[in-house]
C-alpha cells in the first residue's frame, strides 16, 4: 500500500525516508558519524552500495568535524552541481565557504593551452587558497590525480578529502590513491558516487555537527 505522504511536511518525509534506510540496510561497524554519513549517501540515492563501498580513514569523521568547528575553512568541488548541493544555511552557521573554479575563464584557458583537464588546473587554483581546504570531489578523477600530485610535492596541504568521483576511466585507481594516502579522507570505493554524493557527505558532516551544538 502507498504511504500517505502527500501532505506530510519535508521534514517528517526526511524522518520516514531516514527510518525505512534504517530498517533495510545491512548490518556494520560504523562510529555513530560515520553511520550518519552512510545514511546521507543512502538517502541521497536511493542506493545501498553505499553501506558497503564507503571507506573512512581513522577517525575521519572526527577530523573532519575538528576542521569544521575551527571555521574560516574552505570547501572546493570540482562541479557547480556539487556547490549547488552544499547546505548554505550550515555552510555559513560554521564559517565556512565554498569554491568551485570549472567554470572560471582563466582555467579554461590554462586548461587549454597545456593540454590538460579543468578539474586539473583548478585544484592548482585551490593550491593557492588560505586556510584549511576541504575537498568534495564527485565527478573528475583527474581532480583526485593533481590533488595527489600536489600534495606529494607539497605544493597543496588539503585539511580533507572526500573523493567520490563517479564513472570509469581513471575512476578507481584514483579513489585508491587517496584512500591510501595520510590525508584524512571519506572516499566511495568502485565506480559509484557523483557531485550529489560528493555535497550529502559534507551536509551530514555539517549536519550532525550543528545538530550537536544545538542541544
Amino acid at each position: 500500500m502507498m504511504e500517505q505522504t502527500k501532505w506530510i511536511c519535508p521534514e517528517q518525509i526526511e524522518a520516514r525516508s531516514m527510518e525505512i534506510i534504517e530498517a533495510e540496510m545491512p548490518s556494520g561497524d560504523w562510529t555513530v558519524g560515520e553511520l550518519a554519513v552512510v545514511k546521507r549517501c543512502i538517502h541521497t540515492s536511493a542506493d545501498f552500495d553505499y553501506a558497503e563501498n564507503l571507506h573512512f580513514s581513522n577517525g575521519a569523521v572526527e577530523k573532519a568535524e575538528e576542521i569544521l568547528k575551527q571555521g574560516g575553512f574552505t570547501i572546493v568541488t570540482d562541479t557547480n552541481m556539487a556547490a549547488s548541493g552544499i547546505n548554505k544555511a550550515a555552510l555559513e552557521k560554521l564559517g565556512g565557504r565554498v569554491r568551485c573554479f570549472m567554470a572560471e575563464e582563466a582555467v579554461a584557458e590554462e586548461a587549454k593551452k597545456r593540454g590538460v583537464t579543468r578539474a586539473a588546473v583548478s585544484m592548482e587554483q585551490a593550491a593557492l587558497l588560505k586556510g584549511p581546504v576541504i575537498f568534495a570531489i564527485g565527478n573528475a578523477p583527474t581532480a583526485l590525480l593533481r590533488i595527489h600530485e600536489l600534495t606529494e610535492k607539497g605544493r597543496l596541504h588539503p585539511a580533507f578529502i572526500i573523493a567520490v568521483p563517479v564513472g570509469f576511466v581513471n575512476v578507481v585507481e584514483s579513489k585508491e590513491l587517496i584512500a591510501a594516502g595520510t590525508v584524512p579522507c571519506i572516499v566511495a570505493r568502485g565506480r559509484k558516487g557523483g557531485s550529489s554524493i560528493a555535497a550529502a557527505i559534507v551536509n551530514a558532516l555539517m549536519y550532525r555537527l550543528i545538530r550537536g551544538q544545538e542541544k
